[in-house]
């Protein structure tokens, strides 16, 4: 039975906090230097944590509250990766069995890494993975379903990153985050806007996939007319679930709509000015405040994830 949506409370992002502390990093905020004139943006740079993404922080707050008799039943969930690596890395803490419905067209690299930790993959279409989601369900899997995104308690574990957010930087004016299932802005949402209402929280996704800015358009949860695959696998879903609609509008201020090449450009210009490596979706936030449609800033921008094949993403940024 799936639970109703109910609030991110500022508590329950605040309780996860210590219970992810021995797994999770406090990732680092770095402000971009781009030169005098330039927007004031920092970079929260979540790339760097131990799957190289933020999903990490959910998947362990889950799995932690899972009982006793949960966790016995083994794990899985569903994911183009990066979900898939935090459930399993949090699995393989708790020492215990994880299969992972996987996105067939989901990257090598992606695909290594989970298989690396423990879990079995169950290479799917990206269509049946996506109603698998909206189900909350897949036939075969027996274990206790954690939800990519769909989570109360996955959620509340992205909100920890809020909370660092508005430490590092207590001037911050607006917090940008990529959208794919819209767990990622959700938690960090609830924790800026419990605490600070005044900061803008807004959402990015690729011009090939924005069911949310879509959605807002249309007044109600709505399927993306046209959604086309691309290189930005992290992000941009085909629609916006009934659920996570009433999760994300009360905590998301707007949405900006990119580019892939913007897109391609952010991931560059990290690389050249942060000597990081963001994967597609986790360059969407910096090519979001790019625009300039985000306001002036101080601009924090979610790097919320760094796994991409590198002869990829060195075709990418040399394009």
């Amino acid at each position: 039975m799936v639970e109703p949506v109910r609030p991110i409370a500022l508590a329950d992002i605040e309780n996860a906090r210590p219970r992810i502390a021995g797994t999770v990093l406090r990732t680092p905020l770095v402000k971009l230097d781009v030169g005098a004139g330039a927007r004031d943006i920092y970079l929260k740079l979540e790339n760097l944590q131990p799957t190289n993404a933020y999903k990490i922080r959910g998947a362990t707050n889950a799995v932690a509250l899972l009982s006793d008799e949960e966790r016995a039943r083994g794990v899985w969930t569903i994911s183009a990766g990066n979900a898939g690596q935090g459930v399993a890395y949090a699995a393989r803490a708790f020492g215990i069995p994880c299969s992972i419905v996987t996105i067939e067209t989901a990257p090598q690299t992606k695909l290594d890494r989970m298989r690396a930790l423990g879990a079995r993959i169950v290479p799917v279409s990206y269509e049946v993975a996506w109603r698998a989601a909206e189900a909350h369900a897949f036939e075969g899997m027996d274990g206790t379903f954690v939800h990519p995104f769909d989570n109360h308690d996955f959620i509340a574990g992205h909100g920890t990153m809020g909370l660092e957010i508005l430490e590092d930087l207590p001037e911050v004016r607006t917090v940008i985050a990529a959208i794919g299932g819209g767990g990622l802005i959700t938690g960090v949402g609830s924790a800026i806007k419990a605490l600070r209402p005044d900061v803008r929280v807004i959402g990015a996704e690729p011009e090939t996939a924005a069911p949310y800015a879509f959605s807002v358009r249309e007044g109600r949860p709505s399927k993306f007319p046209d959604w086309q695959a691309s290189f930005v696998d992290g992000a941009g879903g085909q629609s916006v679930t009934a659920r996570m609609w009433e999760r994300m509008r009360p905590v998301a201020d707007d949405a900006i709509t990119v580019t892939l090449d913007e897109t391609r450009q952010a991931m560059r210009l990290i690389a050249d000015k942060a000597r990081a490596i963001a994967e597609g979706a986790g360059a969407l936030s910096l090519a979001a405040a790019l625009t300039g449609n985000a306001g002036e800033g101080p601009i924090v921008c979610v790097v919320s994830g760094g796994n991409i094949d590198l002869k990829k993403f060195a075709e990418l940024v040399a394009t």
